[in-house]
């Protein structure tokens, strides 16, 4: 099979691009485990866990497995009526910040010791129901109805990837929220699933109306990481039987994925096991907005640059920071199904593989 990518200026086979990325990163992974005891857990070794006595006797989300998630409403227990319905606290500590082992945007700075404070964060991605529920007690408009459209993915044909570049990501009119393939597309079935096709203002929008915030990128990145901080968190997740334990592309992207960790395309929230802090899906499913601008070394965007077949007036807002990867990360292409992972994306550039969870900080 021979379809053709372009990397640095020029046009590679496929097949020569998934090896090379392969290589790499199996390298670099190895070279690394050779040197790097396993993670330490969170509520193991002796460390404290930042998963504190105030989330004792909350109603934490019963999640966890493909029968949890599926029968899961999408609305957390004692949702509007506890101000922090559907969240786990973690109190403030000290983490290393990047990775020496991605790319190059992920580098440490210095040794990386980053210190954030305690906050309130969401077990789960902000879910189609729970956004629905903002809108319908707000009215609100989401970015992508304001604009006529949305960036969703397709997995593309032969002659759709030896046409264009990026062929499986179009500009879909009429795409949102609540169309998330275009007009006539509904939410029925998918409101235990992530919203996505929201700009980072929708993000903001609805976490404002709950008194919340976006997670700066240390905060969320020292939710994902849960106390752990070996060699271990830069690799595709699986459990102790193999299985993948995250919803990620398995096989050759962007033609075939095998959907060997039970899904292709988005999952409902909380079907794996959640990390040690209690918290869904921070690795996979959907990438997630941070209120960061993306700064320091950059990195091109290796997942497909969305901003590409938007509209010309949608392609120059300013890029932020998104984390943890999402169903289209694969091990040939993209490889940020990483607590480490980022990405930038247009602030204002809907698409389908990027929701968001709140935080609420604690008084200063």
């Amino acid at each position: 099979m021979k379809l053709p990518f372009r990397l640095n200026g020029g046009t590679v086979p496929y097949g020569t691009y998934a090896a090379i990325a392969v290589a790499a990163f199996a390298a670099a992974f190895a070279a690394a485990f050779a040197v790097e005891s396993a993670a330490s857990s969170a509520f193991g070794g002796g460390k404290q866990s930042a998963f504190d006595a105030l989330n004792r006797s909350r109603p934490l989300a019963a999640l966890g497995s493909e029968q949890q998630c599926a029968r899961y409403s999408g609305l957390p227990a004692r949702w509007r009526d506890d101000p922090q319905a559907g969240m786990v606290h973690l109190h403030g500590g000290e983490f290393v910040f990047g990775s020496k082992l991605g790319y190059e945007d992920e580098r440490p700075a210095g040794d990386g010791k980053t210190r954030v404070a305690g906050f309130w964060i969401d077990q789960t991605d902000v879910t189609n129901a729970q956004f629905a529920a903002f809108v319908k007690a707000t009215g609100y408009i989401s970015d992508a109805e304001r604009q006529g459209g949305a960036v969703v993915f397709h997995t593309p044909t032969r002659e759709e990837m030896n046409a264009r570049d990026l062929a499986w990501w179009s500009w879909v009119k009429g795409a949102a929220w609540n169309h998330p393939r275009g007009p006539g597309s509904t939410l029925d079935g998918r409101m235990n699933q992530p919203v996505t096709l929201v700009t980072q203002a929708d993000a903001f929008a609805y976490a404002h109306w709950l008194g919340r915030d976006l997670p700066t990128e240390a905060e969320w990145e020292y939710a994902g990481k849960a106390g752990r901080d070996g060699a271990d968190l830069d690799t595709a997740p699986r459990d102790a039987h193999g299985k993948p334990s995250a919803n990620y592309w398995q096989g050759v992207f962007p033609v075939l994925d095998t959907a060997e960790d039970g899904h292709a395309g988005l999952s409902p929230v909380g079907c794996y096991a959640a990390n040690d802090f209690r918290l869904y899906d921070m690795i996979g499913n959907a990438w997630q907005w941070t209120r960061d601008v993306y700064a320091g070394p950059h990195q091109s965007h290796t997942n497909g640059d969305t901003s590409a077949v938007a509209p010309l007036g949608h392609r120059h807002d300013t890029p932020m920071v998104i984390k943890g990867g999402s169903f289209l990360c694969s091990r040939d292409y993209c490889v940020r199904y990483r607590a480490a992972s980022r990405e930038q994306q247009e602030a204002d550039l809907p698409a389908s593989h990027i929701g968001f969870r709140t935080v609420l900080r604690d008084a200063s």
